[in-house]
C-alpha cells in the first residue's frame, strides 16, 4: 500500500462517495441489493445505477480504488463485488498520525 495511490484515489469526488455508500452499504442501497451485499458486496452494476454513469465508468472509479487497496473484490460468475477494506483504512490511519 502506497500513501500516493491511496491519496491520488481519494482525490475524487465520486471514489469518495463510493467509499461511503460502502462504510454503510444497508443505507444506500436497497433491500434486494443488500441481500446480495450480505454474501459477496455491492456489484458494480449499483454503483453504475446509482452514481447515474456508465458502467465503464463506474468499474473505473473501482478499479482505482482496488489497484490502491481501498476495496475488496469478490467474483461470482460474471459479476465483480466490491467491499471496503478496513484494514487499508486503520493503516492510513496509522500512515496519517505516524509519518505524515
Amino acid at each position: 500500500m502506497k500513501p500516493i495511490d491511496i491519496f491520488k484515489a481519494l482525490s475524487n469526488e465520486t471514489r469518495l462517495q463510493i467509499l461511503e455508500w460502502l462504510k454503510e452499504p444497508e443505507k444506500h442501497f436497497s433491500s434486494q441489493e443488500m441481500r446480495d451485499f450480505q454474501e459477496a458486496g455491492v456489484c458494480v452494476t449499483q454503483f453504475h445505477e446509482k452514481l447515474n454513469v456508465t458502467q465503464s465508468t463506474a468499474s473505473q472509479h473501482l478499479s482505482i480504488l482496488y489497484r490502491a487497496g481501498l476495496v475488496t473484490t469478490a467474483r461470482h460468475g460474471k459479476w465483480t463485488y466490491y467491499k471496503r477494506n478496513e484494514d487499508a483504512f486503520n493503516q492510513l490511519k496509522e500512515i496519517i498520525e505516524h509519518e505524515i
